[in-house]
């Protein structure tokens, strides 16, 4: 058997990769030894109050409005259970088992930073929950995205206890049993440790990263695919010189413009067209540049908000040990858990998502149009007789007005919580989660324009360029070409996942070479 590599939680240097690896069970997870000491250090912190009977949130007071509740030294552990419990109260349906490790993971990540205070123990049964494929039921609403995701978390932290759900072979099934059966035992619940498992930006920044994952291969091959349907209308390259970007700088922009040179270099199609007496494209193809360059700043910035978010400190409060100077300002009260910089950011690749599925829907009507392009009405066969691809458009249209809705913030919302305490929240998760949507509903859009594409791309006289030809015949594995009128469903379905599931890049930068990041 092979041995899988392993991922590990130091709080400084975890990756969105890396953090994918462990969500698909592709690697197993450590605790680096460089953060055990740093994890102890901020525990001696919490265990010197505990002993000594200083007054601390999050220590040996109640939580939110109950701040000012003083809790008794022998009700401490009963105090970290009760909040784990209380606040399991998660709606809607279960996250994914990939989602639950994701969010393990971060989780994970963001405790051995080592300024939570959290027991050891609660790190390692993390770790060995993880390594086992032991995965908590956890119901995906219930964060407000400040006190961090503490419903979801709580539904993890409950399962550590050895309460809740667990999942196996598909089926929800009492974790209690679960530990019995594999001889493994419950950690026992300590001062501050209920709060450091169900406090941080953990939910949000998992969603984020699968996100972020997924649209690592789709906005490359959406520029393939851009470049695919420019050679199946006969559009110029021209406005993809490089001069023409360097006189407007944008990064996104001369990289998209880039990539396109590289992709359809060797065009035949493209250099017989040079010569043709159209003056300018439509600007879904003209400014396509400007437009995919614009999504991947967007995605620059998931891409360094995410790097960040993994390697942060999110619950509350955090410790800051000083061993030469001990006392109460060693724990400070604070707001990382806010997921405002993740909403926001998610929010924004949300919008930027449906600028993309938009300019690939007006691509579909020029290659359909006969009037426009010259091809086939629709691409049927037999015009009038058929329908050809006419209603690839339609569907596609209708994941755009979904994208369109996904596009509107998440985080323009807020509500107030625990008595006023809590008067300000992110809506973090649901701003990642519509995100994560948003990536599937582009990626049907992107599969329909090309469906199209390929099937334009049937009626050249002239070879298109490699990557587009190489592209061509990976869809060809899925969809025919046409003959007759019939139903493209599961081929659009199929199509969207292997467009989003990666695989396809690999294999035709593997053959015909990398394309420009």
């Amino acid at each position: 058997m092979t041995k899988l590599p392993v991922v590990y939680a130091d709080g400084t240097t975890l990756s969105p990769q890396e953090v994918m690896m462990v969500a698909r069970g592709q690697a197993t997870v450590e605790v680096s030894e460089n953060a055990w000491p740093l994890i102890h250090a901020a525990r001696g912190v919490v265990q010197r109050i505990v002993e000594t009977g200083e007054t601390v949130y999050g220590i040996n007071t109640g939580f939110g409005a109950l701040v000012k509740e003083r809790i008794s030294q022998e009700d401490l552990a009963n105090l970290q259970v009760n909040l784990v419990r209380s606040h399991a109260t998660g709606l809607g349906e279960n996250m994914s088992v990939e989602s639950v490790r994701a969010m393990m993971m971060v989780r994970l990540n963001s405790l051995c930073k080592g300024h939570s205070g959290i027991h050891p123990d609660c790190i390692r049964q993390l770790v060995l929950y993880l390594n086992q494929g032991i995965h908590p039921v956890v119901p995906r609403i219930g964060s407000l995205g400040a006190s961090g995701d503490l419903a979801p978390l709580s539904h993890l932290a409950l399962t550590l206890i050895g309460e809740g759900e667990v999942l196996v072979d598909g089926k929800n099934t009492p974790t209690a049993e679960v530990l019995f059966d594999k001889g493994l035992v419950a950690v026992e619940l300590t001062a501050k440790d209920g709060l450091s498992l169900i406090n941080g930006t953990s939910q949000m920044s998992a969603f984020a990263t699968i996100a972020h994952q997924e649209l690592s291969d789709l906005l490359v091959l959406a520029d393939v695919i851009l470049a695919m349907s420019m050679d199946a209308r006969s559009c110029s390259l021209t406005p993809s010189r490089a001069e023409v970007h360097e006189a407007r700088p944008h990064p996104g922009q001369m990289l998209v413009a880039q990539r396109l040179r590289t992709i359809l270099s060797g065009s035949s199609i493209l250099h017989d067209h040079a010569s043709c007496d159209r003056v300018q494209d439509p600007y879904s193809f003209r400014c396509a540049p400007q437009v995919h360059g614009a999504v991947h700043e967007s995605y620059v910035r998931l891409d360094e908000m995410l790097r960040r978010e993994l390697n942060s400190a999110t619950d509350n409060p955090l410790i800051f040990p000083e061993p030469s100077n001990p006392g109460t300002h060693e724990v400070v009260s604070q707001g990382n858990f806010h997921g405002e910089i993740v909403a926001l950011t998610c929010d924004g690749m949300s919008l930027a998502l449906f600028e993309l599925g938009s300019i690939s829907e007006r691509r579909m009507d020029q290659i359909l149009d006969p009037s426009r392009s010259g091809l086939p009405a629709f691409l049927a066969t037999n015009s009038g007789l058929e329908s050809g691809l006419m209603i690839v458009q339609y569907v596609a249209g209708s994941s755009l007005a979904e994208l369109h809705g996904q596009a509107s913030p998440r985080s323009a919302f807020s509500t107030t919580t625990s008595a006023g305490q809590e008067d300000h929240v992110s809506m973090g998760a649901t701003s990642a989660w519509n995100l994560l949507t948003g990536v599937k509903r582009l990626s049907e859009v992107l599969a329909c324009e090309l469906l199209i594409a390929s099937e334009a791309l049937e009626h050249a006289t002239m070879a298109s360029s490699d990557h587009v030809r190489g592209l061509h015949e990976l869809v060809r594995t899925v969809a025919p070409q046409l003959t007759g009128d019939r139903s493209t469903s599961s081929e659009l379905m199929l199509l969207s996942d292997a467009l989003r599931k990666g695989g396809w890049l690999a294999r035709l930068e593997a053959e015909y070479g990398r394309l420009p990041r």
